[in-house]
């Protein structure tokens, strides 16, 4: 039996997981940890039993703390960051998987690390803004760091049994959101229900309206850096709208190995749970009768400039994808707030990185007041 923590276990990926759990009934749950959404993680409570689970907010742990005793539960809640890092190192668990949101990611991941845990990473942003702190860290801890993104699970299965051989390019493929084909001027116009349409895939709110702008696809550029260990030069970006092909392999030869399945997030969840294994399939097979075709295009970075802007935060590096998925994360949160226009989210990105004085190589305090600056900053522009 594996035993697993979820941080994140009420987002998207979160549930996801808890689906193949339930799928497969071979693993165990020993902790959960959730922002404020109490009702569904006392469910999962209920299902999984978890040892340990960690609510963010304060005063939500509490109103789970009365509700379990209600019902004498003898699962343990703990709160805020400290109960995050419990959940990350309860002394079980021998993989956890990191689905929050967020840069709240990093310091968990980092102490789940030192505590020889293998990561299921699903959080972009630890990489995106510490993938200089997290990659030796895993290796000196001799930790496996398993891609949950399905571009770069998908990258990873290519790789294997190819360890020895060159990569020549890494090609991830983008569905190109919603708003595929629009022009600069429909862009301006566009409300939060219009970003919120992806076309394939059901994502939480936050990364769906990051595939909208192409950012989304700017961190998986950035994650892949250092994940894979190849430079920007060798990153290529590649539309395809179907959203079967999820990334490819070119070798020095010329060979390009590409991982194809419908658009399902369980797949890569359960390929990162089970790593050397497979198991069953979790959603429908790939039928390729009923494929018509399969497209691809190069990225409209002209509208979508985003996209650009993550290859320059890239190769500038230090703090600069702190600065790029900050001031990402606040705009976004605005725009679903209705405080802003959707054109806006990228143009204060690139406002953020315009006036940034870069740290070379900032440790996890700089890259959190990064953070914070950014936040602040943004906050004071848009009143």
């Amino acid at each position: 039996m594996k035993h697993i923590s979820i941080l994140g276990s009420t987002g998207s990926i979160g549930t996801q997981t808890l689906e193949v759990v339930r799928q497969n009934g071979d693993i165990v749950v020993d902790a959960l940890a959730a922002g404020s959404n109490i009702l569904l993680l006392f469910e999962q409570i209920k299902e999984f039993c978890p040892k340990l689970v960690c609510v963010f907010s304060e005063e939500k742990a509490k109103e789970l703390k009365e509700i379990l005793l209600k019902g004498e539960y003898k699962t343990e809640v703990v709160a805020g960051m400290d109960g995050l890092v419990a959940c990350a190192t309860v002394e079980s668990a021998q993989i956890v998987v990191t689905a929050f949101v967020g840069m709240i990611g990093i310091r968990p991941t980092i102490e789940a690390i030192k505590a020889g845990k293998d990561i299921a990473l699903a959080n972009k942003e630890t990489l995106v803004t510490a993938g200089h702190i997290i990659m030796p860290l895993a290796k000196e801890y001799n930790v496996s760091i398993l891609p949950v993104d399905s571009e770069h699970s998908a990258i990873f299965q290519s790789l294997q049994g190819n360890a020895e051989n060159h990569v020549h390019k890494i090609l991830l493929t983008a569905s190109g959101g919603p708003f595929r084909g629009k022009t600069k001027e429909e862009l301006k116009h566009m409300q939060v229900e219009d970003a919120l349409k992806h076309p394939n895939w059901a994502m939480g709110k936050k990364i769906t309206i990051d595939s909208s702008t192409l950012v989304n696809k700017g961190l998986e550029v950035i994650e892949a850096r250092w994940l894979f260990d190849v430079d920007a030069d060798r990153i290529q970006v590649v539309v395809h709208p179907q959203s079967i092909i999820h990334s490819m392999i070119e070798y020095e030869d010329g060979a390009v190995i590409a991982q194809l399945g419908v658009p399902d997030m369980k797949l890569p969840i359960q390929y990162a749970l089970y790593y050397p294994e497979r198991k069953g399939p979790t959603a429908e097979r790939l039928d390729f009768y009923r494929l018509k075709s399969l497209d691809f295009y190069p990225p409209d970075t002209e509208t979508f400039p985003a996209l650009t802007m993550a290859y320059d935060a890239l190769r500038i590096g230090g703090s600069m994808p702190t600065v790029y998925n900050a001031a990402n994360e606040w705009a976004v949160a605005a725009f679903l707030e209705r405080k802003i226009a959707y054109t806006d989210i990228v143009s204060l990105i690139q406002k953020q990185m315009d006036v940034h004085k870069v740290i070379t190589s900032p440790c996890l305090d700089e890259i959190l007041e990064t953070e914070q600056r950014v936040y602040a900053e943004l906050t004071s522009y848009v009143k």
